[in-house]
């Protein structure tokens, strides 16, 4: 007893099984319901079993009075008419589209399987039992009457033991609308036909039966070839396309028309707007109204017949001039879509354009604060050689260092303010290498540097404000860890090379890889500062026609090289 009910638990939770129990209630209903006893109890267990199954309404969902009035109202009507074989039959092509309609949208092969084995139970008792009573060939069928009351329900059977391990644990229950009622008319075809062919012709069943299922298989054939023939004719593929599309005015000229408002139009509203009157202007839309956050538009005239189109970022209601078809309200959501996917477009560019301007805001100031702070930098050292100086007897000297640096100072910094008014301009100020490395030299003089130049300079002409800039950067940032590291060397080298090539060494500790990696392509953090001074620096000397490069990186030996670029 506990091992049935079990049974009768686990077949509840079960679609598959419960679909077997629906056939099988139907089954015992056909046959052994002519008894009016056994009839109404047969009925209301087919009906209810059908409830349990059905996958239109889900079990746990709360059903609406007018939902429930739906269904007591096909209780009465099963009950009053199920004796009646026309009824009978056009209830089997239902369920039979049901199954089937699943069956075809199935994911797995298990799942295939119990539907197939259903359809064929429906099928085989609509052609070989229902339809031959309709045509009064009960004697036709006579020899079979002994497999269809006893052998037949062998199919639902195997549908309620068949292993239930690789059922997904979730059965959804999604119905394929258009393969259910294709295959619904279908069915009515095959029971029509069959009625008026045998009820016309008064031949044997078998035959009759044979020249059915063959005729619409031709039929189908037809329509199957006719739907996409050849590479050269579409066919009613084509033409089905075309109708959808082009309801009400040609798909090419509306996708023309739209694109050519997303050029027109600079922002999104302003498109947004454009499209919508577009969209008013169509002879079957009396008018539209969209809403786009907070703020809602109307264009033209409301009127009764509404449909509304929900989408990511904005809201549709349209009022037609009469009420849409299926194919037509299909027409009208992609129409919406299109309108839909070129405003996140528009939002898209608007975002970038934003996007762009920062970031051209950002490079700039940072471009522009990086050389500022060279050019604080090197006025401190020139204080801090004022500092330090004692000696009155160079005092004679350090007056001609500072009236020879301060107007390269006062030049460096007009040219930064230059740029920060007028950023696409660039001046270039060119000199010789031998007389940027001797005013280099005298400049960082009080410093613990060494210096190393090769006996013949470079011929090749340098920017010095570019220098400038790079080399102090990399020479700070060399003395900032001079103060945290004890008994560090720094070397500045002139190489001996035809073009401008400078490096700028120290003994210190080695920069962490992770670091050292992006160094020069992005932003980082560090201890002394925002870490964009290398990145930014890299940057100018890029577009100056040099690069800047890590060329060692171990302990004791750490080398960036500034090096002009030759092709």
């Amino acid at each position: 007893m506990q091992l049935l009910y079990k049974f009768y638990r686990s077949a509840l939770d079960d679609a598959d099984r419960l679909m077997a129990l629906t056939i099988l209630s139907l089954h015992a209903l056909l046959v052994w319901g002519n008894n009016d006893v056994f009839f109404s109890a047969l009925l209301l267990c087919h009906y209810g079993f059908f409830l349990l199954w059905q996958p239109i309404l889900q079990k746990n969902s709360s059903l609406s009075w007018k939902q429930a009035l739906a269904i007591l109202v096909i209780a009465g009507s099963a009950a009053v008419l199920f004796k009646n074989l026309w009824f009978t039959a056009f209830w089997i092509a239902g369920l039979f589209s049901l199954i089937s309609g699943r069956a075809l949208s199935s994911e797995s092969e298990h799942g295939r399987l119990s539907k197939i084995l259903a359809a064929s139970y429906l099928l085989t008792i609509l052609l070989m039992w229902v339809i031959p009573k309709l045509i009064d060939a009960d004697a036709d069928l006579t020899a079979a009457a002994l497999l269809l009351d006893y052998f037949l329900p062998v199919l639902p059977l195997a549908i309620l033991f068949l292993s239930s391990r690789n059922k997904p644990t979730a059965q959804t229950r999604n119905i394929d609308f258009f393969y259910t009622l294709l295959i619904f008319l279908l069915t009515i075809i095959v029971i029509l036909g069959s009625f008026t062919i045998g009820v016309i012709w008064e031949t044997h069943y078998l035959k009759l039966l044979v020249f059915v299922v063959f005729g619409l298989a031709a039929t189908l054939i037809a329509l199957s070839w006719l739907w996409n023939p050849s590479k050269t004719f579409s066919g009613l593929e084509l033409l089905m396309s075309r109708y959808l599309l082009s309801i009400g005015l040609p798909f090419e000229l509306w996708i023309k028309n739209i694109a050519a408002h997303a050029v027109r139009e600079t922002s999104s509203d302003g498109f947004l707007t454009a499209a919508m009157h577009e969209l008013a202007a169509l002879n079957w839309v009396s008018g539209v109204i969209w809403q786009n956050g907070a703020q809602k538009q109307q264009a033209g005239d409301a009127s009764a017949h509404v449909s509304t189109y929900n989408f990511q970022h904005i809201q549709i209601t349209l009022y037609s001039r009469w009420q849409f078809t299926p194919a037509m309200y299909l027409h009208v959501q992609l129409l919406t879509q299109i309108i839909e996917e070129f405003y996140d477009g528009k939002c898209r560019e608007e975002t970038i354009s934003k996007n762009t301007y920062m970031q051209t805001l950002y490079e700039t100031g940072s471009r522009l604060t990086h050389d500022i702070k060279n050019i604080l930098q090197s006025l401190g050292t020139l204080s801090a050689a004022v500092e330090q100086n004692q000696d009155t007897d160079n005092d004679a000297k350090l007056i001609e260092l500072i009236k020879t640096q301060l107007p390269r100072l006062s030049h460096r910094l007009a040219n930064t303010l230059t740029k920060l008014e007028l950023p696409s301009v660039e001046k270039r100020n060119q000199e010789k290498v031998h007389v940027w490395w001797e005013n280099f030299k005298q400049i960082n003089a009080h410093h613990q540097l060494v210096f190393e130049a090769p006996a013949s300079f470079p011929k090749t002409d340098i920017d010095t404000d570019v220098l400038d800039s790079v080399v102090d950067n990399l020479l700070q940032n060399a003395l900032i860890k001079a103060k945290r590291e004890q008994h560090i060397n720094i070397t500045i080298s002139l190489m001996p090379s035809r073009h401008f090539c400078l490096e700028v060494t120290d003994t210190g500790s080695a920069i962490p890889p992770e670091i050292a990696n992006k160094l020069f392509i992005s932003n980082i953090s560090s201890r002394n500062g925002l870490g964009v001074g290398l990145y930014h620096a890299a940057q100018q000397a890029k577009l100056a026609g040099y690069e800047l490069s890590l060329t060692d990186n171990e302990a004791g030996e750490v080398r960036f090289r500034l090096e002009m670029v030759t092709e």
